[in-house]
């Protein structure tokens, strides 16, 4: 599990495609000391385990499996790009953002970026699969970053960005048109699924 509180960025150095899928060598500009075999580690918000790792070195290997692939643009990027990485919440951890799997529900475009002051509002399509679980106020993990819905309308959803998201994460290299992975909160889910139960009885 992830709380969607990016811990910092990482740079990809190393992207080959394999048989049945597509490996992936990070190094992360943050210090890993307790990196290890099998580790989970959540790649703007996509859950995948460590395969390999250099401590000394400072970087870690990720396998994308061919549905990562299809559902992700994971497969897509190329040795310099970067991503949002966070390690898995330990049992003693804080929770300061909010339930996240990384697993991706889906991906949408960037659609408008506006700097209102010091803060900076993203507007993004809400795609229609996912439209249900995104609710004004409600929160949202946008590439592995726990965000508040700032205001949703029919087709599409805002979040404001403080300095210190928009600084420390990929977010700052978005630009207009720009794919993101979504994962809506899954206690929405659990709610839809409970409250369907509920009416299935009824009737």
């Amino acid at each position: 599990m992830f709380t969607g509180i990016v811990e910092g960025t990482g740079v990809v150095v190393a992207a080959t495609d394999d048989d049945g899928g597509r490996r992936l060598r990070l190094s992360p500009d943050v210090t890993f000391e307790d990196l290890r075999h099998g580790q989970s580690i959540a790649v703007s918000g996509v859950c995948l385990t460590v395969e390999d790792y250099s401590t000394d070195e400072q970087w870690f290997d990720v396998f994308l499996a061919a549905e990562t692939v299809e559902k992700t643009y994971l497969g897509d990027v190329s040795e310099g790009d970067r991503v949002n990485l966070e390690r898995a919440l330990p049992a003693d951890g804080r929770l300061d953002g909010h339930i996240v799997q990384g697993h991706v529900d889906t991906t949408t475009t960037v659609t408008e970026i506006e700097r209102v002051g010091d803060d900076w509002f993203f507007e993004f399509d809400l795609p229609e699969d996912v439209a249900k679980y995104v609710v004004a106020k409600g929160s949202v993990c946008l590439d592995g970053i726990s965000l508040t819905v700032a205001d949703r309308r029919e087709s599409d959803f805002t979040v404001a960005i403080i300095p210190t998201t928009y600084d420390l994460t990929t977010l700052s290299e978005k630009s207009v048109g720009d794919p993101v992975h979504v994962e809506v909160d899954v206690v929405a889910k659990y709610v839809e699924n409970m409250v369907s139960g509920y009416a299935d009885a009824l009737q």
